[in-house]
């Protein structure tokens, strides 16, 4: 496993790290049984994996509180990343739509506070604004909050996490402006690299680290999703229709030369294209078994790929039409 730093903060993380919303959630076509999710969590650790990434609201806690379970005797072991700023709590069932934001200092602080409970540790190293607009990124007061849980020891630094779905770029790049914003998580993948690459770009210039989800396009570079594949309604792929699943299947077979030219499949190229790139700290791949950690795992293995292939799939992806981002109204 190899280790890069996050941004400005000091902090080494893994290339590959444990997106942790899938053992909390059945938003991925399986419910992870608790045992099978602390399994997941100690292998992932045993292949170098010590960058695990959260958020308050995944099954209401219940991420968070199996990475405390797992890992209260080897806290500084690992790196912790959580999020918050959803009002989740009263609300009997979390859907894909959106609830009430809060980022008001009152709200932080209880929040924060019942995140160190469920986590079992006094602090967390990466702490993160959970899809913030961009009224949320230009308002000092939270950022000031922020800054004070920093000098009270309860947060090592924090993140802008855009969302949801792929977008967000103006809340990116003024994210970056802020002085203690050490990584800015977005959707980016080898078929959707927009905005990805500018935030990238600007994240070189700013010392910040680009966290990537996403990266497999929902199931289509690892073959789980194809033309036939039946998604139900609350499987977070369902967002994925019929036509752009046949468009991102023909761009695939545009990249398989290179892929097999390199000796590697389209999941292992998918990940090292992301790997590859300038900016990023880490990439978190949605896992749902202790066979697909160990298959991402092994992805990091120092191997990039050459720059003449990357310049190839620049020029492959330049050809490809645009699609909506999301954003901010007010940017619109």
């Amino acid at each position: 496993m190899k280790y890069k730093p996050l941004g400005k903060s000091g902090i080494k993380v893994s290339e590959i790290g444990f997106g942790a919303w899938t053992i909390a959630l059945n938003w991925w076509g399986k419910e992870i049984q608790e045992d099978e999710a602390k399994r997941m969590l100690k292998k992932a650790y045993d292949l170098g994996i010590n960058f695990f990434e959260t958020a308050d609201m995944y099954g209401k806690g219940k991420s968070e509180r199996l990475i405390g379970e797992v890992f209260k005797d080897m806290r500084n072991e690992v790196v912790i990343s959580t999020k918050y700023g959803y009002d989740f709590e009263g609300v009997e069932q979390i859907g894909h739509k959106e609830l009430t934001q809060r980022f008001d200092s009152e709200f932080t602080d209880h929040a924060l506070n019942k995140s160190l409970e469920r986590l079992q540790t006094n602090y967390v190293d990466v702490y993160g604004l959970h899809n913030p607009k961009l009224k949320h990124i230009r308002d000092d007061s939270i950022f000031q909050t922020l800054d004070k849980k920093i000098t009270e020891g309860k947060i090592k630094t924090y993140q802008a996490a855009l969302g949801p779905a792929i977008g967000w770029t103006h809340e990116g790049l003024e994210a970056m402006d802020r002085k203690n914003i050490s990584a800015v998580q977005t959707v980016y993948n080898i078929l959707e690299q927009t905005p990805g690459n500018e935030l990238l770009e600007n994240a070189v210039k700013k010392d910040v680290g680009i966290l990537v989800r996403v990266p497999d396009a929902s199931g289509i570079l690892t073959g789980k999703v194809d033309e036939n594949t039946k998604i139900d309604e609350k499987d977070h792929r369902s967002v994925r229709k019929g036509e752009w699943i046949r468009a991102s299947l023909k761009k695939v077979e545009q990249l398989r030369p290179i892929a097999e030219r390199n000796g590697l499949n389209i999941t292992q190229l998918a990940i090292k294209f992301i790997l590859s790139k300038k900016g990023i700290s880490s990439v978190f791949p949605t896992v749902i078994s202790v066979d697909e950690i160990e298959m991402f795992a092994s992805m990091s293995d120092g191997n990039y790929i050459p720059e003449s292939d990357m310049k190839e799939i620049d020029d492959v992806y330049n050809t490809w039409p645009s699609y909506e981002l999301k954003a901010t109204p007010q940017t619109v």
